[in-house]
């Protein structure tokens, strides 16, 4: 006789440029249990980034649809766009036993938290704000506007990290995966 395992959902937040992407992959990578959820944005795609696979990118007047008709587990405006989490894909993921790991914005991650209160919530750090910065212009994707908006918004979210059960700093990669596992499967 066997026991389903349930399903865990894992959230993972921090401001825009601290590496949550680099982190979610390499951990995905090494840990093929895990699946990350897709989330949905009116952004428009990055060089390389695949319709289904980075996002799913909606027309505004799609989202807001999605979201008139509750498709979405959260959703949050930021930088001008929408973002927001598909809900048929992850509750059908965490009822078959899977750990879903969602890389969400802070207002998404704060909606998940009245929604599924079970879930393990992380809150990715930068150095500072200085190395914050560095590494959003690093991108080359983003106007003086846009970095100046990134940073304020990084600092409101940096203030709200101890909202979450763990905090970690991306400095070393290696040593934040670490941490990362460590608070995914402990």
């Amino acid at each position: 006789m066997s026991v389903e395992q349930p399903g865990q959902l894992i959230v993972i937040t921090g401001p825009s440029g601290v590496g949550k992407g680099t982190l979610v992959s390499l951990l995905l990578q090494r840990h093929p249990q895990l699946s990350l959820s897709v989330s949905a944005t009116t952004r428009k795609p990055r060089p390389g980034e695949i319709d289904g696979v980075a996002y799913y990118f909606l027309s505004q007047q799609d989202f807001e649809t999605a979201i008139l008709n509750h498709e979405l587990l959260e959703w949050a405006e930021y930088a001008g766009n929408y973002y927001g989490t598909p809900k048929a894909q992850v509750i059908e993921q965490i009822d078959q036993g899977n750990y879903v790991v969602l890389e969400i914005e802070l207002a998404g991650a704060r909606a998940i938290a009245n929604i599924f209160p079970q879930a393990r919530r992380i809150f990715i750090l930068p150095p500072s704000i200085e190395e914050l910065e560095a590494r959003i212009r690093a991108r080359g994707t983003n106007s003086e506007e846009s970095i100046a908006s990134r940073l304020a918004i990084a600092r409101q979210e940096i203030a709200a990290s101890e909202e979450f059960d763990f905090t970690i700093v991306n400095d070393e990669v290696e040593v934040a995966i670490a941490k990362l596992e460590n608070a995914i499967f402990s």
